[in-house]
């Protein structure tokens, strides 16, 4: 009995250490938003992007060396290879410029609805039938959107204003969504933790030649304490802590059950950017979040017609 009592304790345990990971995952990325506009005022686009997942990839490199190297085969290495050039690689070329153009808000929100796009990518290259829910889902999507960019006081048909900015970030998310189908044959054969180390050391490297070629015009001096702070969150909290933590929780229960959690992601960023940055969506705005969160919701239930062993992928970084 008292076997029995200690081990039902420590399932209890693991039960609460996974959703605290869970809700630390939604602080760091959901902040990250913010982080990344504060990171902005000083630093370069190139530089900061690049210095943030060069540091990344040391993290999750001293890590290997304490576990062990992944065995990737030469096919798979360029499987990764192909999943990096869409995330990190192009989503936060796409994220962090974007972020420049709209308010840290709005861009949760537009980020959120990754789980439609992939729907939609998974009907186009894999022929997997979403169901009803899903389709409507998908609408609801596109209506939310609209809502959310067109509900903007400062909205223009001016590719220079915001509008530019809420289009780099669609970007961003068709990057995420080509990734996620990409990497699914890998997820059958490699941990999420492997596969998002190759992605971060991949990653560094794609981002090289940009950061080169920025470097010069770097004014070093300049960068605020402020700029600098974000920096390290953003490399310490939003990537190495927040994807250790979310893969340890994809050990522990479903994605989807974590995709519930995740979905709380742009809350996080509103509250911040209002406290941090003074930025607040409107009425209007509220009702295109809610429409956007609800087709997630709606893009996350059923169950395709053609079906696939699930794969535990880490998820989308900001």
């Amino acid at each position: 009995m008292a076997e029995t009592d200690g081990r039902c304790c420590l399932e209890k345990d693991k039960q609460i250490a996974t959703y605290v990971a869970l809700m630390l995952v939604v602080l760091f990325w959901g902040l990250s938003f913010v982080a990344t506009k504060i990171a902005l005022e000083t630093f370069t686009i190139f530089t900061l992007v690049f210095i943030r997942f060069f540091l990344a990839a040391i993290f999750f490199s001293l890590m290997m060396v304490k576990t062990g190297f992944p065995k990737f085969s030469r096919q798979d290495h360029f499987k990764v290879l192909l999943t990096a050039f869409f995330e990190p690689g192009l989503y936060f070329i796409f994220e962090t410029i974007g972020l420049q153009h709209t308010s840290a808000p709005k861009a949760a929100l537009i980020i959120a609805t990754v789980p439609v796009a992939v729907l939609v990518f998974a009907a186009l290259f894999l022929r997997e039938k979403p169901a009803s829910a899903n389709i409507g889902g998908i609408a609801l999507s596109l209506l939310g959107i609209t809502i959310l960019v067109t509900g903007d006081p400062k909205f223009s048909w001016d590719m220079k204003g915001s509008l530019m900015g809420d289009l780099l970030i669609m970007g961003a998310v068709l990057s995420a969504a080509a990734y996620t189908v990409c990497a699914r044959d890998l997820g059958r054969k490699h941990t999420a933790l492997d596969i998002t180390s190759l992605q971060m050391i991949y990653g560094a490297v794609m981002y090289t030649p940009a950061f080169l070629w920025e470097l010069p015009g770097v004014q070093w001096s300049a960068i605020s304490g402020r700029s600098l702070a974000s920096l390290v969150y953003l490399t310490l909290c939003a990537t190495f802590l927040a994807f250790l933590f979310y893969n340890y929780a994809l050990t522990r229960i479903a994605a989807g059950r974590a995709a519930v959690f995740i979905n709380g992601i742009p809350v996080i960023t509103a509250v911040a950017a209002w406290i941090l940055l003074g930025e607040v969506l409107t009425l209007l705005q509220v009702g295109g979040g809610v429409l956007v969160l609800t087709a997630v919701f709606l893009a996350n239930v059923g169950r395709f017609r053609v079906k696939r062993k699930p794969v535990a992928l880490p998820g989308e970084i900001a």
